[in-house]
């Protein structure tokens, strides 16, 4: 596999450098290769030298994506690259010449195609992970780590990151799954990096623009500026002494500023004179990038030329013009006009697709200098600037604020400097009555982060696994996982410590064998004996408790519990505040559990067994192999009861290892050894533990599926319902295959339909109460409370189970789906909400993928007709036009996400 490095190297205005030519050596080498490069260094020319490679040997490639933006630039720049015959796109919203050698897609439609057996796979030769690092999302991660374990073997990968600190790890998992794996690692950004701190002094009325950090080390200069700061609240330096403050709060004797944050024109105004833009301020609000845009044009904000307002108008024309005039009055239009012309813009998830495209394709032409976005930006999306400025380095997430990690800093910082324009960019962080100076320059100072997986089963993924392998396989594939091999890779520090406690309470017991005899029976005697001499307060559970305490693993003892009545021997103790705790092995290789309140007397050894070397009494092999090795062991007879209920004991004294010259050092390293075999026990314990939790995670969604007559596990085989489960995608896929099971969405209009689906899809995150639920009929309400009645039972089953739970359904777009797809315009759906259209775009087209799924996999073919009957009619004005890649939308068809 090699390309023609001359004609792709030609391609570039800009020299390739050393980490892509070592990318490209490891391709030519046969491997998969995973580079981690700051964000606008060229981790993409990587990628376009495996396609170009695939592409000359007849294989075809894919290139995925995270999300459907993303793809669609990527297919735009491709077809660019190698025509418009040669490249397709699969995002669910667009299926364009699918067939094509080299395909653009997002990642979970590749997911559903290596589960949906499709026989595109066979001639595959690479595929490519842009942005994998988001394989730490908590929702969608998994989705990166099912496509690296269960992609065909001849497939080679091209994984793109954001630099991270564990990479030769991730590569390392990747060599374990798929083999030889090479990491490439570019530290050092394209365009160098300069980090800012800006301050508004009041007291002089200027603005301290200031370099975070001087010949690499902090700059005092803004360390004093800070400190000298009338600050109150959790901004106080943390366990400063009241004692160097004055009344007031602030350091003696210094002088006292106040100081604020900079206003945004202000900012933009000092960015101007230093030459500074074109600029993106990152702002964590949808609200407050629309009033900083809004604040510009009132303030009379102008940074383009006549030529540039022409070009503006051009492409918003090329793009918008489609649209219907009263959508666009909607979506605010002549605003957002006015504010393009000024030169600024807002961009976030809040704006209809088609408008945020042309805010990026008026920055990327240089035609607008300041766009305010939130992170959401940050994401993929090619738009270098040559500043960026961060208002605060705290975000709120919904339920609280938290502050940016190193790699969200670095995700942000990383569109400051364009390639082959700017000799620096710049990165200004503004100051900010909460967070010091010192914190600026710790997080500034960190560019890297540690990539965690977010992997876990889900009840899709267990039943086409189900589908797809054997058992034993499919456990195999789970363990596979990335987040498994950081698990092991974590216990490392564990492991070592388990093997130093095993080696230590091996030394004990060596210096705990007595030549005179078996000193754990004298120490047993010793114990009945102190006993017996307690004052009567003690009640008989005492002596008890002191015996078994000394019972070490291996011992067979006698137990009468429950039906269990015979030997059984001891695997671990533990002690309690209820006290002492035995778990024993029958032989039967039952798991038994015994306290002193278990034994009419002190319970006696009636011999021992050697017990395997991997400690896990939970698992059915390993006391399988214990209660094997006790049915072989020769036992004594059980010792016989007084009367009076007791065993009669020897007396210690009589015993021969009371003769032993060294019994006191030898008691002391009993008593050590014991210390250290329960230190070991609880080791292995949290080691097992952490090494098949998703293991057990796994086993409990199996025995869910069971439960719910999804699938039979004991001939590993999916029912009906199970086959319907495997080809829902879906955050909730239980629920939804639940829903569909009880007749819930059958025999409604398109229009009801959409309403009641929509109840899965949508989540109310506002801090404000949503409105109360409407729906077209009594019937509909009635279902309602059906779903939201099932959906209660069946997250208490899912508690029950120790499962997570599924997401409830949220009734508050059901008015607006019903709406949409009984035909209403856009501009009175959502004029009469309080909703963004960006909002609306993005709903509707969740609900549509759902909806296209539905009439797929629905049982009833009434049922199956009426989704795709809404779904068609959902799909269009706005929410169609706002799914297109190009302006050239003749040549798209529908496609269900799960083709």
């Amino acid at each position: 596999m090699r390309a023609d490095r001359a004609d792709l190297i030609a391609r570039y205005n800009f020299p390739i450098d050393r980490f892509q030519l070592e990318a490209f050596d490891a391709l030519d080498d046969g491997k998969h290769v995973v580079v981690a490069a700051p964000t606008g260094s060229g981790k993409t020319v990587v990628a376009e030298y495996g396609i170009e490679a695939a592409f000359r040997d007849g294989k075809r490639a894919f290139y995925t994506a995270p999300i459907k933006a993303l793809s669609n630039q990527k297919y735009r720049d491709l077809v660019a690259m190698h025509g418009e015959d040669a490249v397709g796109l699969l995002t669910g919203d667009n299926s364009i010449n699918g067939d094509a050698p080299i395909v653009v897609m997002t990642t979970e439609v590749l997911r559903n195609m290596i589960y949906g057996r499709v026989g595109q796979l066979s001639d595959l030769g690479l595929v490519v992970l842009d942005e994998v690092h988001f394989l730490q999302d908590t929702f969608r991660g998994p989705v990166w780590e099912e496509v690296m374990i269960h992609l065909p073997d001849h497939v080679r990968l091209v994984c793109l990151s954001a630099t991270v600190s564990n990479v030769q790890q991730l590569a390392d998992w990747i060599s374990t799954v798929r083999g030889p794996t090479h990491a490439v690692t570019e530290l050092k950004r394209p365009v160098e990096l300069a980090n800012q701190y800006l301050a508004k002094d009041r007291n002089e009325d200027r603005l301290h623009l200031l370099p975070t950090f001087v010949n690499g080390a902090v700059n005092r200069d803004a360390v004093r500026l800070d400190e000298s700061a009338i600050r109150r609240g959790p901004g106080a330096r943390r366990g400063e002494d009241r004692n160097d403050r004055s009344e007031s709060g602030h350091p003696k004797g210094a002088h006292r500023r106040k100081l604020v944050p900079p206003g945004r024109v202000e900012t933009l105004k000092l960015l101007h004179q230093q030459d500074m833009l074109p600029a993106i301020f990152f702002i964590f609000s949808r609200n407050q990038c629309d009033e900083a845009a809004r604040s510009c044009v009132e303030f009379g904000v102008g940074l383009t030329t006549d030529e540039d307002r022409r070009a503006i108008r051009a492409i918003a024309d090329a793009r918008l013009g489609g649209l219907d005039s009263a959508d666009l009055a909607v979506l605010g239009y002549d605003q957002f006009l006015l504010q393009l012309d000024a030169g600024v813009a807002a961009h976030h998830a809040g704006m209809v697709p088609p408008m945020k495209e042309v805010v990026e394709a008026c920055f990327i032409a240089g035609l607008i200098k300041v766009v305010f976005a939130t992170e959401t930006l940050a994401v993929g999306i090619n738009m270098p600037a040559r500043s960026v400025v961060i208002e605060k380095l705290t975000k709120f997430t919904g339920e609280h604020h938290e502050q940016l990690t190193p790699g969200e800093y670095t995700q942000l910082t990383g569109r400051a400097g364009r390639r082959g324009i700017d000799d620096r960019g710049s990165a200004v962080v503004l100051w900010s009555p909460w967070i010091r100076f010192d914190d600026v320059a710790q997080l500034a100072g960190s560019s890297q982060f540690h990539l965690r997986s977010a992997f876990r089963p889900t009840y899709n993924m267990a039943a086409n696994l189900i589908r797809t392998y054997e058992s034993e396989r499919a456990h195999d594939l789970l363990n596979l996982s990335f987040a498994q091999y950081q698990a092991d890779r974590d216990i490392v520090k564990m492991q070592a410590r388990l093997e130093r406690r095993r080696a230590a309470a091996a030394e004990f017991r060596a210096q705990a064998t007595s030549p005179f005899g078996d000193i754990d029976e004298y120490a047993r005697l010793r114990a009945q004996e102190k006993s017996s001499r307690r004052d009567r307060r003690y009640e008989r559970g005492d002596d008890v408790d002191d015996t078994i305490q000394q019972l070490k693993p291996g011992v067979v003892i006698q137990l009468f519990k429950g039906k269990h009545r015979g030997p059984a021997v001891v695997v671990a103790s533990a002690t309690r505040k209820s006290g002492s705790r035995l778990s024993l092995v029958s032989k039967g290789g039952d798991l038994l559990q015994a306290m002193a309140e278990d034994f009419d007397s002190p319970p006696s050894a009636i011999g021992s067994i050697k017990l395997p070397p991997n400690f896990a009494p939970n698992r059915k092999e390993y006391r399988k192999e214990v209660a094997y090795r006790l049915r072989k062991a020769k036992l004594q007879a059980a010792p016989k009861i007084r009367s009076e209920g007791r065993a009669a004991p020897m007396s210690a004294e009589m015993h021969p290892v009371a003769r032993d010259p060294d019994l006191k050092q030898r008691l002391s390293a009993m008593a050590s050894a014991v210390k250290a075999e329960r230190e070991v026990a609880e080791i292995v314990g949290r080691v097992d533990g952490k090494t098949s939790t998703l293991a057990r995670d796994f086993d409990r969604i199996l025995v869910v599926l069971e439960t719910f007559g999804y699938a039979d596990l004991e001939m590993w085989e999916l029912t009906e319902a199970g086959e319907m489960l495997s080809r829902i995608f879906h955050e909730s896929d239980l629920f939804v295959a639940e829903a569909l099971r009880a007749g819930l969405f059958d025999g409604l209009s398109p229009a009801d339909l959409a309403a009641l689906v929509s109840t899965v899809v949508y989540e109310h995150r506002s801090p404000e109460p949503p409105p109360r639920p409407w729906f077209s009929s009594d019937d509909m309400r009635s279902r309602w409370n059906r779903m939201a009645a099932l959906s209660e039972d069946l997250n208490a089953k899912e508690r029950a189970a120790d499962v997570a739970e599924h997401r409830g359904p949220d009734p508050t777009f059901a008015a607006i789906a019903y709406a949409w797809v009984a035909g209403e315009g856009f501009a009175e759906v959502v004029d009469d909400e309080e909703m963004t259209g960006g909002d609306f775009v993005r709903t509707t087209r969740q609900l549509i993928d759902l909806l296209r799924q539905l009439s797929v996999v629905a049982p009833m073919r009434g049922t199956r007709r009426a989704a795709g009957e809404a779904a068609e009619a959902a799909f269009r004005g706005v929410v169609s036009d706002s799914a297109a890649p190009t302006n050239r939308r003749d040549d798209e068809t529908k496609q269900p996400a799960t083709s």
